[in-house]
């Protein structure tokens, strides 16, 4: 079940609201863990039970750190969490990676990847690092952890709740009306950014893919693979952050128009805010951080980068991916810093830069993707034909949307619209007030 899903809209979320908010506040924590391993389970269904062994585990890890030698309880822990992920996720990568360099016949185990896996299982380790720092107290409650962990809004796709973020909320939280409304608005925002922009830039590169591929063909299709994933990514943040505020949790930010960014550290600022605030916390800073000297700073880098691209996904893509953007990120901390100060070379390079990224992310065939790549630059195929110039014009209103969408602009200008001398021309419209008596 998707949120942009009939059966989502029309009958899950309704029921959920009607129940939660007829039910009295002690019960309501766990009314949400119902729905949401009911929500869970109808995507993955006996892998449910998986979800809440997990829970269980790590509930009682985090209650026997402070208790039972500390530092031995957290590392059985995070074994125990990166086992499941590694078992699930990487199982059959690696078993293939192996097979093919020993020269023998591939084999795959039948394993199904669980959906949110990655997500749950960063979100446990989170926690119990922080129990261990002292940062949190353990929840006594396993019913709150398990709704922590479990909380569908952020179960399939995050962004990553650090538990230390919403433990007063877990605990008591205070819903209200102005919260919900901002809620179910920042939910419709969302679900437009997926259903409107996202998912008509899918067909329509995919119907592009489907012509005779010119230069321009494949430029297109990859500028279009960009801004699929940012409407598809952050417009499913966004309705997570709604609904959390529905049912009166504040998840934070995770994306802040990564695609204006004047740098690709700029954009690691902006982009997928849960994931890089992770990574920098529970592994770049404990590994050393740049305190260490700087051949020790690159391989940190490295290491966090790798394990970026390892995360989102178990193919060489990924991996490729991060080590992609390691180098980036290595050339401008040491090289590129100081040749970015012009604003129009500094965005166009890094949009540039960013696109190149999300065709790699798009395309896990290597060989695919190197004949992307060629056909990038118009090796083997002609500059552009008239089908690229009939897509192109065709959806020319959408890709101008989706541009105008990917900055603050659009929403700048209606903040000062709302302020400025024009306000008092439109209040009619907009405040009930002011309507003049012949006109009601």
């Amino acid at each position: 079940m998707i949120f942009s899903s009939i059966s989502f809209l029309s009958l899950f979320l309704p029921s959920l609201l009607i129940v939660y908010f007829l039910s009295p506040k002690k019960y309501r924590n766990i009314i949400l863990l119902l729905f949401s391993l009911f929500f869970y389970y109808m995507g993955e269904k006996e892998y449910v039970l998986l979800l809440i062994f997990s829970c269980v585990i790590n509930y009682f890890f985090g209650r026997m750190i402070p208790n039972t030698k500390p530092k031995i309880i957290l590392i059985f822990g995070i074994i125990f969490n990166l086992g499941l992920l590694f078992y699930f996720k990487y199982t059959n990568f690696f078993l293939n990676t192996f097979t093919t360099l020993l020269g023998l016949n591939s084999h795959t185990l039948k394993i199904v990847l669980p959906l949110g896996i990655s997500f749950f299982t960063f979100q446990n380790i989170s926690y119990l690092i922080d129990v261990y720092r002292k940062s949190v107290e353990p929840q006594k409650s396993f019913i709150n952890y398990a709704t922590y962990i479990a909380l569908f809004p952020q179960l399939i796709a995050g962004p990553i709740v650090r538990y230390q973020d919403i433990e007063k909320e877990l605990n008591y939280r205070e819903e209200s009306f102005v919260l919900f409304s901002e809620g179910v608005k920042r939910f419709i925002i969302g679900l437009g950014k997926k259903v409107l922009i996202a998912d008509a830039i899918y067909q329509t590169y995919t119907t592009i893919l489907a012509t005779n591929m010119t230069a321009f063909s494949y430029i297109l299709v990859g500028v279009c693979f960009t801004l699929q994933l940012y409407y598809d990514f952050s417009g499913y943040s966004d309705m997570a952050i709604g609904l959390g505020k529905m049912f009166g949790f504040h998840f934070k930010e995770n994306f802040n128009y990564p695609l204006t960014a004047s740098s690709i550290t700029d954009f690691w600022r902006r982009w997928h805010i849960s994931l890089s605030s992770f990574l920098k916390d529970y592994v770049y800073i404990p590994l050393g951080g740049n305190k260490k000297g700087i051949k020790r700073q690159i391989l940190n880098l490295f290491v966090v980068w790798f394990l970026t691209g390892l995360w989102h996904g178990a193919d060489w893509n990924f991996i490729l991916w991060g080590i992609y953007f390691f180098v980036l990120l290595t050339l401008e901390k040491f090289v590129l810093q100081k040749h970015l100060k012009n604003r129009l070379i500094s965005h166009t390079y890094t949009f540039v830069l960013i696109t190149i990224s999300f065709i790699i992310f798009s395309i896990p065939n290597l060989n695919e993707l190197k004949n992307f790549f060629k056909g990038c630059i118009g090796i083997n195929v002609p500059l552009w034909n008239k089908e690229f110039l009939y897509y192109l014009l065709l959806n020319i209103p959408l890709l101008l949307i989706a541009m105008i969408g990917i900055g603050p602009w659009l929403k700048n200008n209606i903040k000062k619209l709302q302020k400025g001398k024009w306000r008092k021309r439109f209040e009619w419209i907009i405040n009930e007030k002011r309507i003049p008596s012949h006109v009601s």
